[in-house]
C-alpha cells in the first residue's frame, strides 16, 4: 500500500513538473508574440511622432522671427510657449483600456486583473500585499490566460 502511494506521487510530481515545464513553454511563446506586436506598435508610434513633429518645427520657426521684434512682445512670445508643452505633456499620458472579446465573452483589462489577484490569494494562498506585479498573456483560441507573478510564479487560469 505504501508502494502504491509512492508511486501515486511520483506520477503526480512527473505530472506537476511537465504541467509547469509547458506552461513556461507557453508563456514564453506568448511573451514574444506580445513583444513582437508591441515592438509594431512602437515603430507605428515613432512614425506618427515624426510625422507631428514635422508641423511643430516649422510652427517654431516662426515665433523666432517675433523674437526679432521690440521687446514688449517677447514675453508674449514665452507665454504662448509654456501652454503648448503642457498640452505635449497631455497628449503624451495617453489612458488605454483593453477589452477581450471571444466567443460571446468579455473580458476588460481590470477584470483579468482582479481574476489575476484572486488566484494569487485563494489558489496560490499568497498575502495580497506580496503582489508586486502581474503580467497576463491571454490566449482566446484556449480560453486562459497565462501570468506571470512577481516575475518568477507562472501558471494560467481559465476565463
Amino acid at each position: 500500500m505504501a508502494a502504491k502511494k509512492k508511486a501515486v506521487v511520483e506520477k503526480a510530481a512527473e505530472v506537476q513538473a511537465e504541467v509547469k515545464k509547458a506552461v513556461e513553454v507557453k508563456a514564453a511563446e506568448v511573451q514574444a508574440e506580445v513583444k513582437k506586436a508591441v515592438e509594431v506598435k512602437a515603430e507605428e508610434v515613432k512614425v506618427e511622432e515624426v510625422k507631428a513633429e514635422a508641423p511643430k518645427a516649422e510652427a517654431k520657426k516662426a515665433p523666432a522671427k517675433k523674437a526679432e521684434a521690440p521687446k514688449a512682445e517677447a514675453p508674449k512670445a514665452e507665454a504662448k510657449k509654456a501652454p503648448a508643452k503642457k498640452a505635449e505633456k497631455k497628449a503624451a499620458e495617453v489612458q488605454a483600456d483593453v477589452t477581450v472579446q471571444f466567443a460571446g465573452k468579455s473580458y476588460s483589462q481590470a477584470d483579468l486583473v482582479k481574476i489575476a489577484k484572486d488566484v494569487w490569494e485563494y489558489d496560490l494562498l499568497q498575502k495580497p500585499a506580496d503582489l508586486k506585479s502581474v503580467e497576463l498573456y491571454v490566449k482566446p483560441e484556449e480560453s486562459l490566460v497565462y501570468y506571470v507573478m512577481n516575475k518568477e510564479i507562472t501558471g494560467s487560469f481559465n476565463i
